[in-house]
């Protein structure tokens, strides 16, 4: 404890007696200070004790007794030390009168006790109070760093709350609670969420202090990480401002943390170069060589039917997609094999996804393997799991909210993401179910989506598929002599063969359609082969024509 008027007076080598205040000597005295000034609140920061001899005031004048007590109280000055016996034998009873109008504690400083004296006491009382504070603040780190090494982040937590006689709780790079101390405190700190979001896009390391009467308590939160996006956050409570030695054991958690932070991202950057690996040999057709690398790590994994994920930034070059699904799907070379990289920057699509779908996994306590790939990301993670349903719910809300934007203005591609999920598989079908991924991300890419399950491509219709330009220009090319021919007036040869082919080949309910003699109908029928040199007899024939005229007639998807 600070030294207070309290403890000055009951100081028995100072021989202090309290002459007005009675009732206000507990407020802490950050110095002592002499001043014969008449005017001394300029020189005054607050808290002070200023002592007086009354040199250059007129004591006995009770207007300007009320003038002065009144200045020094607006200043800040806790308490006002008189000597008697140099100037005045007696503390003027105008001067009394004045401190006690405003509350202001009048101590009577006897003759044989020097001001110098008093001013060393308070000095040496901070001092005191101030090794306090750094001996319990080394404590605190003693112990903290004791939890911190024996019980992990939790045990830190219990030990903070403790020392700051509050709550604490730590929040992942998603801004959800990991842990709290004590266990009530994780209903406080989730709502919090929004605010620790926020903090998340300022540079490391950043604080904000949230209070106010919405809340409970006083709360700071601050950034953990060195890196330029911080990798975690650290939320304490406590009912007023911590003190020093509470201010040591919040920041000597934030070091604590920081560090195991620091080490987690070391770890995890060493589980995504294994995770790499087993991947890798996946895709290569070695499952039991990956399911023996995976170890307990990724073991479960491989152990359960399992989803495989890709996206992709929209930023990626769309010729190099298309070339790759090409040669894939030709199976003119295998799957590449991917590659470690550093997680994507603030603002990286890719990295906010990564982020959403491990931070659902360890939520719910189950593995998750994400491997960068370049501008890719791939994820193998457990059917109907956590991730799987963060990554789906995440596409959504980015769905959602391109949704909103294109009512004002187009969205912008750069940061936008396209996702494709594979359908279950096992680890040998770990190939096949990357082509599924890399299929469905595909056709996500071709519909403007921004998430494609795998299943619902056998659900749907293949008439979306027509809207890719490679197959509407072969539709054009196949197409282009008989819409020629209709333009010379000479006939309407593409409404006859779209009518015969909708019809199967029926030629009495074709020509119905057309409103023509079925005679007719043969006669166009017959130019149609002519004009293309092909025979409506043969069945690919057919097929082609009915997809260039679907393909030359559908709505962009």
């Amino acid at each position: 404890m600070p030294p207070t008027l309290a403890s000055l007076a009951h100081h028995s080598a100072l021989k202090l007696t309290v002459r007005a205040g009675e009732d206000r000597l507990d407020v802490p005295v950050r110095w002592a200070h002499v001043s014969e000034l008449a005017d001394p609140v300029p020189y005054m920061e607050g808290g002070e004790l200023l002592l007086i001899t009354a040199l250059k005031l007129d004591a006995e004048d009770p207007e300007a007794m009320r003038r002065y007590v009144k200045r020094l109280v607006g200043a800040g000055v806790v308490g006002l030390g008189f000597a008697v016996g140099v100037n005045y034998d007696e503390i003027p009873a105008a001067l009394v009168d004045a401190c006690a109008e405003e509350g202001l504690p009048l101590l009577e400083v006897p003759r044989r006790t020097p001001f110098l004296a008093i001013s060393k006491a308070v000095s040496a009382a901070i001092a005191a109070d101030q090794y306090r504070a750094v001996t319990a603040g080394f404590a605190a780190q003693r112990e903290l760093t004791k939890q911190a090494l024996n019980a992990g982040p939790e045990g830190l937590l219990g030990a903070l709350a403790a020392q700051v006689d509050g709550w604490a709780a730590l929040y992942d790079a998603s801004g959800a609670v990991v842990a709290a101390a004590p266990e009530w405190a994780g209903r406080r700190a989730a709502r919090l969420t929004a605010e620790v979001e926020r903090l998340r896009e300022r540079p490391a390391p950043a604080s904000v202090v949230v209070g106010g009467p919405e809340h409970e308590d006083r709360v700071e939160l601050h950034s953990l990480g060195t890196g330029r996006r911080p990798r975690a956050a650290l939320a304490v409570g406590t009912a007023a401002a911590p003190g020093t030695a509470e201010r040591y054991a919040v920041h000597s958690a934030i070091a604590l943390l920081t560090l195991t932070t620091e080490r987690s991202r070391s770890l995890h950057a060493a589980e995504q170069r294994i995770g790499a690996a087993v991947l890798r040999m996946l895709l290569a057709g070695e499952p039991d060589h990956a399911r023996a690398v995976a170890g307990d790590l990724y073991g479960g994994l491989l152990d359960a039917p399992f989803r495989l994920i890709v996206a992709e930034s929209a930023s990626a070059t769309a010729a190099r997609a298309h070339a790759d699904a090409h040669a894939r799907v030709k199976g003119d070379r295998p799957p590449p094999a991917p590659a470690p990289a550093a997680p994507g920057a603030a603002g990286d699509p890719l990295a906010a996804l990564a982020e959403s779908v491990e931070a659902a996994a360890a939520h719910a306590g189950e593995a998750v393997l994400v491997v960068p790939e370049g501008e890719r990301l791939v994820v193998l993670a457990a059917d109907q799991g956590a991730a799987v349903t963060a990554c789906v719910d995440h596409a959504a809300a980015l769905e959602s909210a391109r949704a909103v934007e294109t009512r004002d203005q187009p969205p912008a591609e750069d940061g936008e993401l396209v996702v494709g999920l594979s359908a279950p598989a096992g680890p040998i079908a770990a190939a096949a179910a990357y082509k599924q991924a890399e299929q469905a991300l595909s056709v996500a890419r071709r519909r403007g989506r921004v998430c494609v399950e795998h299943e619902q491509l056998a659900a749907g219709s293949v008439l979306p598929l027509l809207a890719d330009d490679a197959v509407k220009a072969f539709a054009d090319g196949l197409l282009r002599a008989l819409h020629e021919h209709d333009a010379t007036g000479r006939g309407d040869l593409v409404a006859s063969l779209r009518a015969w082919l909708s019809r199967h080949g029926q030629w009495d309910a074709a020509a119905a359609d057309l409103g023509v003699h079925r005679h007719t109908l043969r006669y166009r029928m017959r130019r149609v082969e002519e004009i293309l040199g092909r025979s409506l007899d043969d069945p690919d024939v057919r097929m082609e024509l009915w997809l260039a005229l679907k393909a030359t007639s559908a709505e962009p998807s």
